[in-house]
């Protein structure tokens, strides 16, 4: 098969891709192929053919299997270089083509010498050595003879076609070849057309990207919002492509038009920036739009879904709007993304309000329940009785469906469905409970003062709430067990949660284990468990008790210890009382006076003159009696077992047979408990008398004072030195260290 050869004469400039298809067909096809070449051109690019080789070396390993084709070079009009200096050259020519072509993955280590069996031969000039020529030539046709023989020039080829199928085969082979587009090369004009128009393209890129109009434009929207960006950039890329226009009009259409669109893809790509900056602006604007309107339909009453579904629509009209005015007249984007990031942030924000409203509202209901029940619960508590969780349910259940009310009517406006809204109410609803729960848990942990106080308020006042005054009437034993009973009642008030409609015997468990205890053995005389000896009440959950059965019963031996002081206390003013309000002597001690005194009273009824002396003796006694206010004192205590006997010195102003006049008073206070403050008052009170009369008179010669000191003491008063000392007329007159005698 003849070819017509490269850069023929009549293929033209249009038809560069022919050679190639036809180099490939020639390859693929053929056992053998003769390369014709000038000996001159040997070394050059373009005339030894290698942009040629090598693209059709690389269609070849892509498209078909190696086949061992024959290449013969013929060097045309051989010089005088040796055939052994050219063709190394050559050879080595060949074998960088091979190694320059991009390769396949499974042919990136095969060597030449898989595809192509490369051989040189060389011819002498036909116009000089003519002779020589077709020697040369014979002795070359001599070589295709038997060709296909072992040892032959396709002595080895492979993938051999029969001769009835050759016809099929090249037809497939050629269309393999027409439909691979590596080998379409473009035409002389249109390869000129390319390099200007892609020029001309660049040049305005340059002249777009150097613009002081889009430079201000691009610079002001990264910073702000542009009116009129769309308008402005489409003006500015319009002017652009219409200058290309201009300049690249003469030029092939389809080169221009292809460099054309490049162009503008381009200066898209370098506008869209811009262009987001702007969608940007428009969508944080319209945000905080949104939020002012939103907070302002809120704060004048509207309800928050109906707010929330109006401004939503309004202002994604307004974002449609103000983004299609932005929007540019050679580029189709789309700006759903940024619409949609818009609404996100919309409903973002809308939930956050959402739910900061709903936790604003909550929370003002929560301390609305607060405020109605910790104080009225804790009075309840402080006053126990029968009735106080009664009352507490009572109050709980008007509080919490007043709460409930108003807070469901306050979710109406958010348009909730019925599952959340009704998870919400319950939600109030548990926290009321709550309320009265940890109140009734704080109030258990102080029972034991509340007990004691309720047990000091009962105890000590009367039935008009005035303290009460032990006159020696009253029925202490009554009064205490009346007054512990009521703190029974409130540790059994506190010893369990009773918001529900179930009866318990905590009270009567603890009325007859700690109030009656002998009435509680009696009863269960076969069972010898204590009641109380447990951690849980029978018919009350763990999770409702506040104080187990032994917490209490700790509880209530701690309470009678601390209040047996007060009982006590009541016992001894009320015998005080009674002792106090009982002046005569013991009946004893009026025997022994009539007994022992008989002999006296004989002695008075003969000798009328000694009932003168005693009358007078009385009548001193009483002034001083009543003078010193000596009932007052005994009523703030005396001395046990003590008697004592003080001698009032009454000195005369004038001189008498006998100058001392004894009066000894005889008090018995074995009835009184030891107060020595109250005697040393007494005798304090005696002794400033004795120095005032003694002031007030003068002219009375004193006598010297004798101190009675017995020396058997059997009780010493601490503290219980009195002195009185004159220093007129060199005399002294003391009165110390009365004892007992």
């Amino acid at each position: 098969m003849d070819l017509e050869g490269t850069d023929g004469r009549e293929r033209g400039e249009d038809d560069t891709a022919f050679e190639k298809q036809s180099a490939l067909f020639a390859l693929a096809v053929s056992d053998i192929v003769l390369i014709n070449m000038w000996c001159h051109d040997i070394g050059r690019e373009q005339a030894a053919n290698k942009p040629l080789l090598k693209t059709v070396f690389q269609v070849m390993m892509r498209l078909f299997s190696p086949r061992k084709t024959t290449m013969m070079f013929v060097i045309r009009d051989k010089t005088r270089t040796p055939l052994e200096n050219l063709e190394p050259v050559l050879r080595e020519d060949i074998q960088k083509i091979w190694d320059s072509v991009p390769k396949p993955e499974a042919h990136r280590e095969t060597p030449l010498s898989e595809f192509f069996n490369v051989q040189v031969v060389a011819l002498s000039s036909f116009e000089e050595k003519e002779e020589q020529f077709r020697e040369q030539v014979a002795s070359l046709r001599q070589r295709f003879f038997q060709s296909i023989a072992p040892g032959g020039l396709a002595g080895d080829r492979r993938g051999v076609v029969p001769a009835s199928g050759f016809s099929f085969s090249a037809e497939q082979i050629w269309k393999v070849i027409k439909e691979n587009k590596d080998l379409d090369l473009p035409a002389h004009k249109v390869m000129v057309a390319t390099v200007r128009c892609e020029e001309i393209a660049n040049e305005k890129f340059s002249s777009f990207i150097g613009n002081e109009e889009w430079r201000e434009l691009e610079e002001t929207v990264e910073t702000k919002p542009v009116p009129g960006f769309g308008k402005k950039l489409s003006s500015i890329l319009d002017v652009c492509l219409s200058e290309y226009d201009a300049e690249a009009t003469y030029f092939d259409e389809g080169v221009r038009s292809s460099k054309r669109k490049q162009l503008e893809e381009k200066l898209l790509q370098l506008v869209q920036p811009a262009y987001q900056f702007m969608l940007g602006h428009i969508r944080s604007g319209t945000l905080d739009k949104f939020k002012e309107a939103f907070d302002s339909a809120l704060n004048e009453g509207k309800g928050f879904a109906a707010a929330a579904r109006d401004c939503t629509e309004n202002f994604m009209s307004q974002f449609d709007e103000a983004s299609a005015g932005a929007d540019i007249d050679q580029a189709n984007w789309d700006s759903s993304k940024v619409r949609e990031k818009l609404r996100r942030d919309i409903d973002a924000h809308i939930t956050a309000v959402r739910a900061a409203k709903l936790s604003e509202l909550t929370a003002m209901y929560e301390k609305m329940l607060n405020e109605a029940l910790c104080g009225p619960v804790e009075a309840l508590f402080d006053g126990a009785s029968n009735d106080t969780w009664p009352a507490i349910k009572k109050l709980l259940r008007q509080e919490t469906e007043k709460a409930v009310t108003g807070f469901s009517s306050a979710l109406s406006g958010f348009e909730m469905d019925e599952v959340a809204k009704n998870n919400m109410l319950s939600r109030l609803e548990d926290h009321a409970r709550g309320i009265v729960e940890a109140k009734a848990k704080e109030e258990a942990g102080r029972v034991l003062m509340r007990m004691k106080d309720r047990f000091s308020t009962l105890f000590s006042h009367d039935s008009d709430s005035m303290p009460r005054v032990w006159t020696g009437n009253e029925d202490i034993r009554a009064i205490t067990k009346t007054a512990r009973s009521a703190s029974l009642k409130l540790l059994s008030v506190m010893a369990a949660i009773r918001l529900d409609d179930h009866s318990d015997s905590v009270e009567s468990t603890l009325s007859l284990a700690l109030l009656d205890p002998k009435a509680a053995a009696s009863t269960n005389r076969s069972i010898s468990v204590d009641p109380l000896a447990s951690s849980s009440w029978d018919e009350v959950p763990s999770s409702k008790t506040l104080l187990t059965p032994v917490q209490c019963k700790s509880l209530w031996r701690q309470f009678k210890m601390e209040t047996e002081y007060t009982v006590t206390q009541a016992i001894s003013a009320q015998e005080a009382s009674k002792r106090s309000n009982n002046w005569l002597p013991p009946p004893w001690a009026i025997v022994a006076l009539i007994i022992l005194g008989f002999n006296e009273f004989m002695t008075l009824l003969r000798n009328p003159l000694y009932l003168g002396f005693i009358f007078v003796g009385y009548l001193l006694a009483k002034a001083l009696w009543v003078q010193l206010d000596i009932s007052a004192e005994f009523r703030n205590g005396a001395v046990s077992e003590l008697f004592i006997n003080v001698i009032f010195l009454y000195l005369t102003s004038q001189p008498v047979k006998h100058p001392i006049q004894v009066i000894i008073i005889y008090l018995d206070f074995s009835q009184y408990p030891p107060n020595s403050l109250t005697i040393m008052s007494l005798l304090r009170k005696l002794a400033e008398e004795g120095q005032v009369h003694a002031n007030a008179d003068p002219q009375h010669n004193p006598l010297p004072a004798r101190a009675s000191q017995s020396g058997t003491n059997d009780y010493n008063l601490s503290s219980a030195s009195s002195e009185v000392t004159s220093s007129e007329n060199g005399n002294e007159y003391s009165s110390s260290h009365y004892k007992e005698q």
